[in-house]
């Protein structure tokens, strides 16, 4: 059945995307996901990545995400984000500067007051920050 779905991405401190999307792609915990209107109701958690959904013009969108939940409803996909951005708000050079922090911690393999798994983390978002803000596209 064709129609639009809302979408909306929150975190903590805002609301990110609030829109209607033809199509929201997502990446879960146990892998990606689509969400089309009319789709079964379900609630995943999600890894580091980016989110895709085609808006109403069809033009592809993209918005990175830092983990969270996501719920999708028959007509709704809300998305509770630790963090997210879209594509054209990614501050490029901050994401460098926060792989090399992240690179550095890692270097450090001696030092046991390095928290390995945040730096790991860190490096991660970077990394995906990173190639999504050099993909073209919004």
């Amino acid at each position: 059945m064709a129609g639009n779905i809302k979408l909306e991405i929150v975190t903590p401190e805002k609301i990110v995307v609030h829109e209607e999307a033809q199509i929201v792609m997502a990446p879960g915990s146990l892998g990606e996901f689509g969400v089309l209107v009319n789709h079964t109701p379900f609630m995943t958690t999600l890894k580091i990545g980016s989110v895709h959904y085609r808006d109403i013009s069809g033009q592809e969108r993209f918005v990175f995400v830092s983990g969270g939940f996501a719920e999708a409803m028959p007509d709704r996909v809300t998305i509770l984000a630790e963090s997210a951005e879209r594509r054209q708000d990614i501050d490029i050079e901050r994401a460098r500067s926060a792989m090399e922090r992240a690179k550095k911690r890692l270097a450090q393999k001696e030092d046991d007051t390095i928290d390995f798994a945040r730096a790991k983390a860190a490096l991660e978002r970077a990394i995906h920050r990173i190639k999504l803000a050099e993909s073209k596209g919004i």
